[in-house]
């Protein structure tokens, strides 16, 4: 995997994966360099973001990793100028950073709503509204969020984690709408079940059943990181040009 090659237009193009030190970030991440792209990697966790970033080095990618809080504006601020010090101009966003949570509807506190509110959809805001000097300048860019298929579908005790998600979705369409004419793509991906630390964890706590969610969905598997991150990757190719505004649901035909 090089991202030296300077007949692919992929090469000069910056991608910015926030959330991209595990799960669908660094899938996300690892199909963009494999494109191509030199990737910068953010993340809160800052040890977990340099390993991933040295592992991705070692394929061959050209990679940068910042620890961020996407909640801290001027923390996105910062990373941002290093990566265009480093790599260049930002030409791809993949917001992946988030949280999640479980709880009943009446037990949801003002601090738990604000809480996936913030990270979720103030944070999709900040890491996007940071990059996209540079693609109005380059009359060109892909931007692609993570939302979430509970958006869609709604789900039990996930009110404000389906709300925060929602709120992603409709941002998306506004977005496309007002950047599309500028040469700015920007669609969103809701998956359904993907085996990620998060899902992970949801299993060692009792919350979520693996094997009988994948039992449930049309294709007989939970998702992969891979599954998502392939799909980034062609979005943010020369070939999608022509999609922008839609959701892509990655999600085994979970929902239709």
């Amino acid at each position: 995997m090089s991202s030296g090659r300077t007949d692919n237009p992929a090469a000069e193009r910056v991608a910015v994966i926030t959330g991209g030190a595990s799960g669908i970030g660094l899938g996300a991440a690892r199909h963009l360099a494999a494109a191509g792209h030199p990737v910068a990697l953010l993340d809160l966790d800052g040890d977990a973001v340099h390993r991933a970033a040295a592992d991705l080095r070692d394929d061959g990618a050209t990679v940068s990793a910042h620890e961020v809080d996407v909640v801290d504006r001027a923390s996105i601020d910062t990373a941002l100028d290093k990566v265009r010090g480093e790599l260049g101009p930002v030409s791809v966003v993949v917001t992946s950073a988030g949280i999640e949570a479980s709880a009943p509807f009446v037990d949801i506190t003002a601090e738990d709503w604000e809480r996936l509110l913030t990270v979720n959809l103030t944070g999709t805001f900040h890491s996007i509204q940071a990059a996209v000097p540079d693609m109005l300048e380059a009359a060109w860019g892909r931007i692609i969020t993570i939302s979430s298929m509970s958006a869609q579908s709604g789900a039990p005790d996930r009110a404000h984690y389906a709300a925060s998600k929602g709120g992603v979705i409709a941002l998306t369409k506004a977005l496309a709408f007002e950047l599309s004419p500028k040469g700015i793509t920007v669609n969103t991906i809701p998956p359904s079940i993907i085996v990620t630390p998060m899902a992970e964890n949801s299993v060692k706590e009792g919350t979520l059943d693996l094997g009988a969610v994948a039992g449930m969905t049309p294709v007989r598997r939970a998702g992969t990181p891979d599954d998502v991150g392939a799909t980034c990757a062609f979005l943010c190719s020369d070939g999608a040009g022509f999609i922008t505004g839609q959701t892509i649901g990655v999600n085994g035909g979970w929902y239709l």
